[in-house]
């Protein structure tokens, strides 16, 4: 790990100008208020808060090979005891040598200084350990945190393709059963399904990526969709189209919508006898657009089973997209079954 004063500059700036502010007052105090002369005062601010300052950063190189989460209390006391002793042994002796090329005169000050000094060394040692452990403990943190979200990105991705995964396969299926039973009955249906669903399996895997997508590109491909349901079902299937022109902007997730439009089919045109409307509607609001899929039913020939695979496949994708599992509703209208999806915008 690098050290933090290399790797932030501004935390640099602010050591040095801390410093130099501590050692200004300093000097002021001893000149002005313990009336020593000014140069006594100005060599016991550089000893104290210059040389020391310069020294004490290599301090966090002595903390990287002694973690505390690495060894017990004694051993850590012992190591930092003896670090201390050895970085206060040089900061004295460099000390007697700044003050005997500074002013010979001041060396008298400086022996009688010597007790003080040594308390000094080890009081400022303690804080730069606890300043640099917890500088470490700030960059662990923040590193740890960065490795969570990362990993969380990771997941939330592979349940998303888990989850768009299970769309394609279970469309695929049912169409290949219908364009079986097209060849033999409707060979030309049977060449237009073909090509609708090459068209359609040609934009899920240009799109299969995507996280988001415009709603204009997503209504393509429901219309491509519905193209190829047409076909199965002719006039049994009508779809029904109200979208505003501010909702064509929107961005939503990729293939949020198909599992609906299954489940209408599924539970609206498949048992049914006469036409039956499926209405798809879009609306902008305030902060996000309220998208509609409404489907009649006969409530004779379609049970209540709840919620399913689609639909907790839809509040799923939802819920990690968003971190709201309440954005899809759904109303049994005993006619019809409306479902709205809500999709904030920024």
């Amino acid at each position: 790990m690098k050290h933090p004063f290399i790797n932030n500059r501004i935390l640099s700036r602010y050591y040095v100008v801390f410093w130099l502010f501590i050692g200004l007052v300093n000097l002021l105090i001893q000149v002005y208020w313990y009336d020593l002369n000014f140069e006594a005062g100005l060599l016991e601010s550089i000893v104290i808060f210059a040389l020391y300052p310069i020294m004490g950063a290599s301090i966090w190189f002595i903390i990287q090979y002694n973690r505390l989460d690495e060894s017990d209390w004694a051993k850590n006391i012992l190591y930092h005891f003896v670090a201390a002793t050895i970085l206060n042994v040089i900061w004295l002796y460099l000390s007697y040598v700044l003050a005997k090329t500074f002013d010979e005169s001041q060396m008298g000050f400086v022996r009688n200084g010597l007790p003080s000094k040594v308390l000094t060394g080890y009081l400022l040692y303690v804080g730069y350990v606890v300043f640099f452990y917890a500088v470490n403990y700030y960059n662990s943190l923040k590193e740890k945190v960065k490795r969570e979200s990362e990993l969380k990105m990771l997941i939330r991705d592979a349940e998303l393709s888990a989850l768009k995964s299970q769309i394609n396969p279970h469309f695929l299926f049912n169409s290949l059963n219908s364009i079986s039973s097209l060849t033999m009955s409707r060979p030309e249906k049977a060449q237009e399904m073909v090509i609708n669903l090459s068209a359609f399996m040609r934009y899920s895997l240009q799109h299969s990526r995507d996280d988001m997508v415009s709603f204009k590109d997503e209504l393509e491909h429901i219309k491509l969709y519905l193209s190829i349901e047409k076909v199965r079902f002719g006039k049994k299937l009508n779809p029904l189209f109200n979208i505003d022109e501010a909702c064509l902007k929107a961005q939503i997730p990729n293939m949020i919508l198909q599992p609906l439009l299954e489940n209408a089919i599924k539970y609206g045109v498949y048992e049914a006898t006469e036409p039956v409307t499926i209405a798809i509607g879009c609306r902008a609001e305030s902060n996000y657009f309220r998208i509609t899929v409404e489907n009649e039913y006969d409530a004779q020939s379609v049970k209540n089973k709840g919620e399913g695979i689609g639909l907790k496949n839809i509040r799923q994708r939802l819920e990690l997209i968003y971190g709201n599992p309440h954005l899809l509703q759904i109303t049994d209208l005993k006619t019809s079954f409306k479902v709205e999806i809500r999709l904030p915008q920024k």
